[in-house]
């Protein structure tokens, strides 16, 4: 235990952020399993307004340092690429034959 006061005032703040940034990756998890779902499951339009969703907090959470940016891309890119392929489009990796 701290006895310095500044260091127990610094530790109270560390608590209440982690359990801030906790509940945030919470739900980052839960919107972007909403998205694989809906992917694999086919429907489109629910993958796409559930990406919708996802990717506006993932940036909110980057924006805040809770993830850090290129994460937050990487996440985004990959639920993405889920939904293009529950829509039936080819993913970008996928070279077309001309």
């Amino acid at each position: 235990m701290a006895n310095i006061k500044s260091q127990i005032k610094r530790n109270r703040q560390n608590e209440k952020r982690r359990q801030a940034n906790k509940a945030v990756r919470t739900r980052l998890k839960t919107e972007a399993k909403a998205v694989r779902t809906a992917a694999e499951a086919g429907d489109a339009a629910q993958a796409q307004a559930a990406l919708r969703t996802a990717a506006r907090d993932i940036d909110r959470a980057a924006s805040e340092r809770v993830l850090h940016p290129r994460t937050a891309a990487r996440r985004k890119s990959r639920l993405a690429r889920a939904a293009a392929r529950a829509a039936g489009s080819p993913s970008p990796e996928t070279p077309v034959e001309a």
